[in-house]
């Protein structure tokens, strides 16, 4: 099992960090952790020279961050990305988040920066994973994202947690691929999605700590729970998980170009 989105540099894994990717060798291929917060790259940067093969990482800046980081600052995190661009095997997350970003000149800024998130990961070989998160209101998180990524002609994309079933067609069209978490335990949405993506364009994820396959709040998830996500695609598709897990495992060592230990 490969987990392709988790955030093994959040503070409440500092205590057990490394006993938890021992415990996950146990059972895993491998582990790709995203970085959303320069803050925390040089973290991440450590997990994958501490263990080359099954640790790799995405690290960019989260559509939420917008506001907190000046545009000089915002150069340096690409400079530092660039920099370490041996260490990486994607850009994000990037995109969207109408949830967090209510002002219309601070969501024009992260169409910006998305755009810009777009661009370096052309420049840097690379593939680029889409946050997008609708915010109640009547703009549409998803038709802004697609417009960029049309116009961007993007084409290695990862969307991480991708919500929209209206889109998921036009997603596939464009060669995309739709990474799902614990929220298809739960969700008629996040199902149908699933339902209508073909598997070899699946890939599965934890968004670990957060998204604990009960959605308790108070639960640290980890990335082991990815088997309960490959459990309930294999029950959609009324496919053998092993069928599952084989598949999503094959398309994330493509989309990712990974080097296994």
């Amino acid at each position: 099992m490969i987990d392709t989105h988790c955030h093994l540099e959040q503070q409440g894994y500092d205590e057990d960090r490394e006993n938890l990717i021992s415990l996950c060798k146990n059972q895993m291929s491998a582990i790709i952790t995203d970085a959303p917060d320069p803050r925390h790259f040089n973290i991440t940067f450590d997990m994958v020279n501490k263990h080359p093969g099954f640790i790799f990482a995405v690290a960019g800046i989260h559509p939420e961050y917008v506001g907190e980081y000046t545009d000089q600052a915002i150069d340096e995190a690409f400079n530092a990305l660039r920099k370490n661009r041996h260490s990486l095997v994607g850009v994000g997350e990037t995109g969207l988040d109408y949830a967090y970003i209510r002002g219309e000149a601070e969501r024009e800024n992260q169409r910006r920066l998305f755009t810009s998130f777009i661009m370096l990961g052309r420049e840097l070989g690379l593939p680029i994973v889409v946050h997008l998160r609708n915010g109640g209101d009547d703009a549409d998180v998803f038709d802004d994202a697609f417009e960029i990524l049309r116009a961007e002609d993007a084409r290695k994309v990862q969307l991480h947690m991708f919500g929209s079933r209206r889109l998921v067609e036009e997603a596939i069209r464009l060669g995309y691929y739709i990474s799902m978490n614990a929220i298809v335990l739960h969700s008629k949405t996040y199902q149908k999605v699933v339902r209508d993506t073909p598997l070899e364009r699946l890939m599965l994820e934890t968004d670990a700590p957060w998204l604990h396959p009960t959605l308790d709040k108070e639960k640290r998830n980890d990335p082991r729970h990815v088997r309960e996500v490959a459990e309930k695609i294999a029950e959609i598709k009324k496919a053998p998980v092993e069928q599952v897990i084989a598949s999503t495992s094959r398309n994330a060592v493509e989309f990712y170009d990974l080097k296994l230990g």
